[in-house]
């Protein structure tokens, strides 16, 4: 539904009470303005994932890749205009390592048929990025809400800010201290791996260079992705249950079986080890540990009061 004038006087006319004055966010920050909000985005998203079973487990690496840039805002989902350069085409992001935007246009769109002007992009990807651990099996959490979104991206932060495949563990813990999030938030938050899927080009090198990978997997793993070509190729990465959210991940890595480099980071003779088999062997820790990174991660820098918007079109400002 696109934004009118109109909507925009009734905006401003009731902007006090959709306004969180105190910044801070509230998981009832919808429950007069847009009570249907949860439901409305959470039927959006099992509707997504009964199309395309990966497409959850991509939403959640997407609120990820969006925190990590100028804090969750919203800004991973503006397309490129002559003001904006899209952290779309930043090498994290592109080439459908950040993907299922579709989705989110869809659940924005019933947002807005039912809520005009009240539910944010940021908020949607949030509430989006709890409802797909939920699907696979994994933790729930209540989702505090209140965030604005940004009229701008950063692709250069996106280039700079967003942890990659290649990274050791001193720069995944360089990169999440970025952040405010601590060694023990790093290594929960990495579970997210338990679900979804990376392309070949992510991790070539973890199999043809590196020695802590189980050797059968690397053969196995080289028929699939080559030294060239099939960069697009996409594997598990996890690969017992990829589809489910639980430790698994942490299991494969203690047997050497971690799909990127950074991932097996984590098991590799260091101060990670230990966490790794606590999560391993007892599952309820690794939820419980990453619902606080998740909520801790989803206060990272958020627009609230009058900063920044309620975007109606999660790909461009209003008014662009």
């Amino acid at each position: 539904m696109a934004c009118s004038k109109v909507y925009f006087l009734l905006v401003i006319t009731f902007l006090g009470l959709f306004l969180n004055v105190d910044a801070n966010l509230d998981p009832n920050y919808y429950s007069n303005t847009c009570p249907q909000a949860l439901s409305i985005v959470k039927q959006g998203l099992e509707e997504a994932i009964a199309n395309e079973a990966r497409v959850g487990a991509s939403l959640l690496r997407v609120h990820f890749h969006d925190c990590f840039v100028n804090g969750c805002d919203g800004s991973i989902l503006l397309d490129n205009s002559a003001t904006i350069q899209s952290e779309k085409q930043a090498a994290p992001n592109n080439n459908n390592s950040a993907r299922g935007f579709e989705v989110v246009d869809q659940i924005k769109a019933n947002l807005e048929y039912a809520c005009p002007g009240i539910v944010s992009c940021a908020d949607t990807l949030a509430i989006i990025a709890r409802d797909a651990v939920v699907h696979y099996g994994g933790p729930t959490w209540e989702v505090r809400l209140g965030r604005r979104d940004s009229v701008t991206a950063n692709r250069v932060g996106a280039n700079m800010l967003i942890p990659a495949p290649f990274f050791n563990l001193n720069n995944l813990t360089s990169s999440f201290a970025a952040q405010g999030l601590s060694f023990n938030d790093m290594v929960a938050l990495s579970g997210a791996h338990t679900v979804g899927f990376a392309r070949c080009t992510n991790f070539r090198a973890h199999i043809e260079n590196d020695s802590n990978i189980d050797t059968t997997l690397a053969t196995s793993l080289q028929q699939i992705c080559p030294k060239m070509g099939n960069d697009d190729a996409l594997e598990p990465l996890d690969i017992q249950t990829p589809f489910v959210f639980d430790n698994k991940y942490y299991q494969n890595l203690v047997v050497q079986k971690g799909l990127l480099h950074s991932d097996q980071q984590l098991f590799n003779q260091n101060k990670a080890d230990s966490l790794v088999l606590i999560y391993a062997v007892d599952q309820g820790k690794f939820f419980d540990d990453f619902v606080k990174g998740m909520i801790k991660m989803g206060n990272i820098n958020p627009l609230t009061g009058s900063d920044g918007e309620i975007r109606c079109n999660c790909r461009k400002p209003n008014y662009s």
